[in-house]
């Protein structure tokens, strides 16, 4: 196994396509062919947490929060960035990192955190504009083994179902040049054909993998297709989540839930509200962006991390605003990324590190 290996397991979670377009996530140190030794999973990259890869005969780290944020005109040691970077790539330790494009997976960071409290639900804020529609045309006899072609490639998928597609018949009607070799027909002789319209969706990131299929396994030389963005929600793919509560609970002990759920021992909150707890919305990490559509869709609160002073007036009285800490709203995803690469991986080791990276400490 490589560190390509690496990489391509935890984009297929979380393609770097969804990230957003400030983030910097990725392979950000290290050659894509050294072989693995073992793999250190950490929220953050620090020198402590290099120096934990060095101790345990690691030499790849997998972090949320990418240690190379921001452009770089110099690499002398002059801050905790550099060192760390200078560390690693002294010892050969590669870094990578899968940050907003994580948030937005399915079963990322907001879902991890929804589970650790029991909730079961939906995505609060799906991606728009990332479907897209494929229609092609196709001989009968050949339409099950493109089609099916396609469905390997990743179309086709739609929520919880898989290799959706509508097929419709029709006649193809078309001139071969003498420059050509046709599948079907003579050059300089009018063709018709009866064919078989297909159509299926598929993400716009994988556009270039599907369409190298389709031209792969059509049969015609010129092969006719069409695509064309689609307005659909995708609603498993997109930023944090909302649901139900385990069970229907008075705001108090909502907030002694949330802290005895996430072990924690204090957090920011707006007033307690007089009505029972029961619709949550959430999101890992830094969410006030969300907050107007967690009440749009009827929660009862919303937690999140990072909200400023006058951000807190923003709850207007319809929902507790439960402020955790951005390290604790997003600590969790280091246990689901340890689980989804010890899975896929059996030749050596992943683990998790055993360093508390939080800046953050309360007096």
């Amino acid at each position: 196994m490589t560190v390509q290996d690496i990489c391509t397991a935890m984009e297929e979670w979380a393609p770097l396509a969804w990230q957003e377009s400030y983030d910097n996530a990725g392979l950000l140190v290290g050659n894509r062919q050294t072989p693995i030794t073992g793999v250190l999973i950490s929220l953050d990259c620090t020198e402590a947490v290099v120096d934990e890869a060095i101790a345990k005969g690691c030499n790849m780290i997998v972090s949320h929060h990418p240690i190379l944020f921001k452009g770089l005109k110099s690499l002398t040691g002059k801050n905790y960035v550099e060192r760390t970077l200078i560390k690693a790539i002294q010892q050969n330790i590669a870094l990578y990192a899968s940050h907003t494009n994580l948030d937005h997976a399915p079963k990322g960071v907001s879902y991890h955190l929804a589970k650790k409290l029991g909730i079961e639900g939906r995505v609060l804020s799906p991606f728009q504009n990332s479907l897209k529609s494929l229609i092609y045309f196709i001989p009968a006899a050949q339409e099950e083994f493109v089609r099916n072609a396609l469905h390997a490639a990743g179309a086709g998928n739609i929520g919880e179902y898989s290799s959706c597609s509508f097929t419709s018949d029709g006649t193809g009607r078309f001139t071969p040049s003498a420059q050509t070799n046709p599948f079907i027909g003579q050059a300089n002789q009018p063709e018709s054909v009866e064919e078989k319209k297909v159509e299926m969706i598929y993400p716009a990131h994988l556009e270039s993998n599907i369409l190298q299929a389709l031209k792969t396994a059509h049969p015609y030389e010129e092969v006719s297709y069409f695509t064309y963005g689609l307005s659909n929600a995708w609603k498993e793919v997109g930023s944090g989540f909302i649901g139900k509560l385990p069970n229907e609970m008075n705001a108090g002990e909502f907030i002694s839930y949330l802290k005895s759920s996430l072990g924690i021992q204090q957090l920011r909150h707006t007033a307690l509200l007089s009505k029972n707890i029961s619709t949550v919305a959430l999101c890992g990490g830094a969410g006030s962006f969300l907050l107007d559509e967690a009440k749009k869709q009827g929660a009862d609160a919303y937690i999140s991390a990072d909200f400023k002073y006058h951000e807190f007036f923003d709850a207007e009285n319809t929902c507790i605003i439960c402020d955790i800490g951005h390290y604790e709203s997003e600590v969790m995803i280091k246990d689901a990324m340890l689980d989804y690469l010890s899975n896929i991986f059996s030749t050596f080791a992943v683990l998790k590190s055993d360093i508390q990276t939080n800046p953050v400490w309360y007096a």
